[in-house]
């Protein structure tokens, strides 16, 4: 059996915070109603969140509001400044 599709949202988007690009991703698989995130910094590192959504929208509103919440500086790739997505 071949693995499932992931959907891409319409609602993945970059944006910056403190100066900071990131692109927020909002996915799931074809085969499951739950949307989840992944956040990728400028140098590529990224983040994905265990948790599970029900919207698209509710996701990336999530991930935006810890990026925000953190600040941006503090999700940049580095040795002691990555900050993860809260469990």
């Amino acid at each position: 059996m071949a693995d499932p599709n992931l959907v891409n949202s319409g609602v993945s988007d970059d944006v910056t915070v403190d100066g900071v690009p990131f692109r927020i991703d909002v996915y799931r698989l074809e085969d499951d109603p739950a949307w989840t995130v992944e956040v990728t910094d400028e140098a590529g590192a990224s983040s994905v969140l265990d948790e599970t959504f029900d919207t698209d929208q509710a996701t990336f509103d999530f991930a935006l509001a810890e990026i925000q919440s953190e600040g941006g500086k503090a999700f940049r790739d580095g040795s002691d400044n990555v900050v993860p997505f809260r469990r």
